[in-house]
């Protein structure tokens, strides 16, 4: 480090010497060239960390939470034992159990195709929750742009989480399932550290879980109620063909499919008008 900061020193007074020469007259764009150098030299000094290619080279933009502890919760769960918090609602939805359809039982001998038999939900029944909030009192929190990777991609409107109904891929052995999130915890919403960065899960009551997912991922996954999975985030592109995208007005296939057929059934009526 030290012999890092002699490197950039050296720079600077070369930059200084160079002032007269350059097209960089006004102290702002000397500023400015001052800090590209400076820019150049981290790359020139930083290690470069190179990411195994695939032939899904999107798919590598996100790195693999590998080994975290993982439970299962549901839509209407109400709290007790290492629950604190029902989940009547969600985070970021008030009215997250209606606007669901109802009860998303655990039961397995009330499911049927990863849904309940009771009623089609309206929601992804792939869901999943992660310790992080985006927004507090109905404003983003202050390190959201600087931490959340697609950020400036996904902002819409002062508030709006840019979090909700991001895809992961949740892997078990050598299944893989496909999740949106919706809700969050374990325990947590601000671990930012662990959800973007390279932090562990905090310890907490349930062995220290990172991650939280429904009971249509359990059964695709054949998880435990307690147990360890693999997890990373997914661009909607990544998303292969499956059960999770079936259902739910919050799913971008689903809303995908609805656009085509409206804009089919326009298209028909138009050509009856002519």
């Amino acid at each position: 480090m030290r012999r890092f900061f002699a490197f950039f020193s050296l720079l600077v007074v070369s930059a200084v010497g160079l002032r007269g020469q350059s097209p960089y007259e006004s102290s702002a764009d000397f500023a400015k060239y001052a800090m590209k150098l400076r820019e150049q030299a981290l790359l020139k000094v930083e290690p470069q960390v190179f990411v195994p290619t695939t032939s899904r080279t999107s798919m590598t933009r996100f790195p693999w939470k590998t080994t975290i502890v993982t439970t299962v919760f549901w839509i209407g769960e109400a709290a007790g034992g290492n629950n604190p918090v029902p989940n009547v609602k969600s985070s970021w939805d008030a009215n997250w159990t209606s606007n669901y359809g109802g009860f998303d039982t655990p039961d397995a001998g009330s499911r049927r195709n990863y849904i309940p038999v009771s009623f089609v939900p309206r929601q992804n029944p792939f869901y999943c929750a992660l310790p992080y909030n985006d927004v507090t009192h109905g404003q983003f929190k202050p390190e959201a742009a600087l931490v959340i990777p697609w950020f400036k991609q996904s902002y819409t409107e002062p508030g709006r989480s840019v979090c909700k109904d991001r895809w992961l891929a949740i892997r078990k052995g050598n299944r893989t399932c496909y999740a949106q999130w919706e809700d969050c915890g374990p325990f947590r919403t601000d671990h930012f550290q662990y959800v973007f960065q390279n932090e562990r899960p905090k310890p907490n009551l349930n062995r220290g879980a990172g991650l939280d997912v429904s009971p249509a991922v359990r059964d695709y996954l054949g998880l435990s109620p307690t147990d360890v999975t693999d997890w990373q985030f997914i661009e909607v592109r990544d998303v292969p063909p499956g059960p999770w995208r079936n259902y739910g007005d919050n799913n971008h296939f689903v809303i995908a499919k609805r656009q085509t057929e409206q804009k089919v059934v326009q298209e028909t009526t138009d050509k009856k008008k002519k």
